[in-house]
């Protein structure tokens, strides 16, 4: 009996932790997401007690929605934004801390302290530095370099570049932590033979390191553009979507639809989208990287 068991036990394999894992994302992602669908279908209000079924009405809605279209332009940029900073100064900041000393491992523990708070947290701290009376006018002013306060979070231009620089300085230690191990993956023979062949730092750069951490760079990329995509805990903090909705993202819009407004089909439709153009941007910019990483 016991013979049978244990061959009935192998001939299962690792079935039970898949089948686990099947109803683990059933339950946390394909539920929710067709529960979303199915109440962007309707006229959902949490004040009323009966809904109706609409259809395409609330997509319909989604494209003469100035407020939602200048949500998703804002959301665009700051992905963008953040994506080409947080991966050009995290593989700055790998490429200075690549070392095996025990000082260089304390300073990338503490480059990724960001990373592990929350954004809340980060936010608070940030708006206590950029408000009128913050750290950063304050220091900008006792240097002479400024002659009145600088209203960082209180205009249009200067709100959104604080939204990117707070984000980015969030995401750069991630960026960092992924771009120092794929560079300490990197074999060093390959560096050796590179100097032996008489290539400099730059051509031993481009020719063995930037194509050994493509993966690595991949990884990256696409991650920060999806965290950027769902934005909200920062704006909520920070800027409160403003000045005059300026800094308002698509998350944070759909928040503001569902329990200002009440509106929970028309934010609900709203979420599918964010969800489509999410996957649309993070499946094609993959597809686009792992092309270039056959290339390389």
């Amino acid at each position: 009996m016991t013979g049978r068991s244990a061959t009935w036990r192998r001939s299962l394999g690792l079935a039970p932790i898949a089948i686990v894992a099947m109803v683990l994302y059933a339950a946390f992602l394909i539920w929710p997401v067709t529960q979303s669908f199915l109440s962007s279908l309707t006229d959902q209000n949490p004040l009323q007690g009966s809904s109706s079924f609409v259809g395409a009405d609330n997509y319909v809605q989604m494209a003469n929605d100035p407020a939602l279209i200048a949500s998703l332009a804002f959301t665009l940029i700051v992905v963008v934004a953040v994506t080409v900073l947080a991966n050009s100064i995290g593989l700055g900041f790998a490429l200075l801390l690549n070392r095996n000393t025990f000082g260089f491992r304390v300073m990338r523990t503490l480059i990724f302290i960001p990373q592990v708070l929350s954004g809340v947290i980060v936010a608070f701290i940030w708006r206590s530095i950029l408000t009128q009376d913050g750290l950063l006018n304050a220091s900008l002013l006792n240097l002479g370099i400024i002659q009145k306060p600088i209203s960082w979070i209180g205009t249009p231009a200067l709100a959104t570049m604080s939204i990117i620089a707070v984000v980015s300085w969030m995401t750069i230690a991630f960026a960092t932590v992924v771009y120092t191990a794929s560079l300490q993956s990197v074999p060093a023979e390959l560096y050796e033979a590179a100097r032996v062949d008489g290539a400099g730092a730059w051509r031993r750069f481009t020719n063995v390191t930037f194509p050994m951490i493509a993966p690595g760079m991949t990884i990256s990329v696409v991650l920060c553009m999806i965290t950027t995509f769902k934005l909200y805990d920062v704006i909520a903090v920070l800027t409160g979507g403003g000045p005059a909705d300026s800094t308002r993202s698509t998350a944070f819009y759909l928040v503001q639809v569902a329990f200002t407004d009440n509106k929970f089909g028309y934010s609900s439709a709203i979420a599918i989208l964010l969800l489509a153009l999410t996957a649309i941007v993070a499946y094609g910019v993959t597809a686009l990287l792992r092309r270039r990483e056959a290339a390389l």
